[in-house]
């Protein structure tokens, strides 16, 4: 498909990493966007979740440490646009008055079991990290149902 002198929106489910959604806005651009507005279904992802999803740590987040700003320019976007945890949360309740407690720790570092702390996120991420340096890729993706102790 060609863009050539068309602004752009692309949207995709969430942006992790940005590795993927920087991929799509480089295509964009190759194939001719003015501009590239990228909109994601999904708030930011700024925690790993690990109730036994392999999450990447904080540090490799891109929204960890961002702003929305920030992530669009690594991103390579013009503007970038997330879905808003409140609102989401108000739609899935709109549909379904029952559900009134989500687990949207990787969107708000609010962990359901109570027991996930900085210091526990500290742990399984230096020991990933290791992990990681050491070139042992499959053993950087951790069993995150690790106990901190200390």
């Amino acid at each position: 498909m060609e863009f050539r002198g068309k602004n752009v929106l692309l949207v995709d489910d969430s942006i992790v990493r940005g590795t993927t959604s920087r991929e799509i806005v480089q295509m964009a651009r190759e194939s001719g966007a003015r501009k590239v507005f990228f909109a994601t279904a999904a708030p930011p992802v700024r925690f790993p979740n690990v109730y036994g999803i392999d999450m990447p740590t904080r540090a490799e987040l891109i929204a960890a440490h961002r702003s929305e700003d920030e992530v669009a320019a690594e991103i390579g976007a013009d503007a970038l646009i997330y879905q808003d945890l409140g609102a989401l949360i108000e739609a899935v309740m709109h549909v379904n008055p029952k559900l009134t407690n989500f687990e949207a720790s990787c969107f708000d570092g609010r962990y359901v079991t109570g027991d996930v702390t900085a210091d526990y996120l500290h742990v399984i991420e230096t020991r990933r990290d290791a992990q990681r340096d050491a070139g042992d890729e499959e053993a950087a993706q951790l069993d995150l149902n690790l106990v901190a102790t200390g």
